[in-house]
């Protein structure tokens, strides 16, 4: 997934000014995410805004709100909002989560967060940016959340599964309650690398599923395709 572009069925995503490309962790956002009556939506740190326009696609009644806080990003997304047939319904700010003025609220947010506290650093400063979390911890992201959220909206988000601990305990901490998970492996046998996960205000009954990427034979396994299918060219 390294070129200048990736075709999607509905829309092409320029990502040569992003540093950090389509990857699967924002296709499977994309298309887990879910929200009932959901009229609004924000993307938090929308990246491509490949997350943003697979929802427009999806929540085809939505309006959605995409913010980026790096500048080269932030113009790429906003090229690519304005390129698709879904650019009435997306708008875009650029700047920090915890400087969006609160003039609305959201019925469903997501985000597919920075979460290398102490990882290595590279001389790249805006992969850093993308993946460590100084300019966006989990606090600065959960209380993000605590603000902009209906009160029967659903927060989700794609994290490895020790960084998704320590979210779950800061959202519960600010009363938050945890709902859908979705483990995801590489294939059968293979350690769980990533968690989908959404949290409401109100309570909801967990639900707890696994997604293998693909079989042991290599082909893409039925459940991933199914998702996919719609979104990717091939599927």
């Amino acid at each position: 997934m390294g070129n200048s572009w990736f075709q999607f069925q509905q829309f092409r995503v320029e990502q040569d000014r992003c540093a950090m490309k389509i990857s699967t962790d924002a296709v499977l956002l994309g298309s887990l995410a879910e929200g009932e009556e959901t009229k609004t939506i924000l993307d938090i740190g929308t990246g491509t805004g490949v997350i943003s326009l697979m929802l427009a696609q999806r929540f085809e009644q939505a309006n959605i709100f995409a913010i980026e806080i790096d500048q080269d990003a932030f113009e790429q997304a906003r090229m690519n909002f304005e390129q698709s047939i879904f650019s009435d319904r997306i708008e875009i700010s650029k700047g920090a989560i915890q400087d969006l003025k609160k003039k609305s609220s959201f019925d469903l947010i997501v985000s597919n967060p920075p979460y290398f506290p102490d990882h290595l650093k590279s001389p790249d400063s805006k992969r850093n940016q993308a993946l460590h979390t100084d300019s966006l911890s989990f606090e600065d992201l959960a209380n993000s959340v605590d603000q902009l959220l209906t009160k029967d909206g659903a927060f989700w988000v794609i994290l490895p599964p020790r960084q998704m601990a320590e979210l779950e305990l800061i959202f519960s901490k600010l009363g938050f309650n945890s709902g859908q998970e979705i483990q995801v492996q590489d294939r059968p046998g293979k350690p769980i690398h990533r968690i989908v996960r959404s949290f409401y205000r109100t309570f909801q009954e967990k639900r707890q599923t696994r997604i293998f990427i693909k079989e042991d034979s290599g082909d893409y396994s039925e459940l991933y395709k199914s998702l996919i299918s719609g979104f990717l060219l091939g599927f």
